[in-house]
């Protein structure tokens, strides 16, 4: 499992940051001695200036032989009034747009990646309600089924949205300048809007890896949980680091 960085949240009418990318697969065979090496993506700041869009989140990698540049984008940062979503990472889950017009809308994130931030928006003519982040996905590669990758909740003049499932903040809670939720950190989510306040950062990434344990080599480095699960061992990388087959 691979997760990317979510985005950063947006103020004044602020689109929230898209989710982090999430990739799943399996590998048949690695070669004995090979070096996986996982390089965790960060989440994009939120900010507290005046119309400010979010900072996109990273990629996050894992690479080894046979595995090569197995790679998920980040989560685009959240848009402030009158600007539409930004694409994800350019790509990944996409930032929220935060629109003048009727309805706001996000971008688009890359396709079975990155899920959408939640829009905000600024009436014209009628009320515009804030949108929620996108669902994440749920996986139980660590034994117990988790949900990661939620988008972050947008923020409009008029009320705020919850984020997504699996870690996305949720828009700051107009009129109250309280701010966007952060993502949560290791489930790429992305960071709530703002409406004033400060919007909300996006969520860290993470690498989980489930080897037999029966060819488990009890070798690895860095920043990393190991835990068992059935016939299993579970590694997750919640920073930079490697696991030697």
């Amino acid at each position: 499992l691979i997760i990317a960085g979510g985005g950063g949240g947006a103020t004044n009418i602020g689109g929230a940051g898209g989710a982090g990318g999430m990739l799943t697969g399996t590998f048949e065979a690695v070669d004995t001695g090979s070096a996986l090496t996982a390089t965790i993506g960060g989440g994009g700041a939120g900010t507290s200036g005046p119309q400010t869009p979010g900072g996109d989140g990273t990629a996050t990698t894992l690479t080894g032989t046979p595995i090569v540049d197995q790679s998920t984008v980040g989560g685009g940062g959240g848009c402030s009034g009158g600007d539409p979503g930004l694409p994800g990472g350019r790509p990944g889950g996409s930032g929220g747009g935060g629109r003048y017009d009727n309805p706001p809308t996000a971008g688009s994130g890359t396709v079975g990646q990155g899920n959408d931030g939640g829009a905000g928006g600024r009436p014209q003519t009628s009320p515009i309600y804030a949108g929620a982040g996108g669902a994440g996905a749920a996986s139980s590669i660590t034994g117990g089924s988790v949900t990661y990758a939620g988008g972050g909740g947008g923020v409009s003049n008029i009320d705020f949205a919850p984020g997504g499932s699996g870690g996305g903040g949720s828009g700051g809670a107009y009129p109250a300048p309280s701010g966007g939720q952060d993502g949560t950190a290791n489930l790429g989510g992305g960071g709530g809007g703002a409406y004033p306040g400060t919007s909300g950062s996006g969520g860290t990434g993470v690498v989980i890896l489930s080897v037999p344990t029966a060819t488990y080599s009890g070798t690895s480095s860095g920043t990393v949980t190991i835990t068992t699960s059935g016939a299993n061992t579970i590694l997750k990388f919640t920073g930079d680091g490697t696991y030697t087959t």
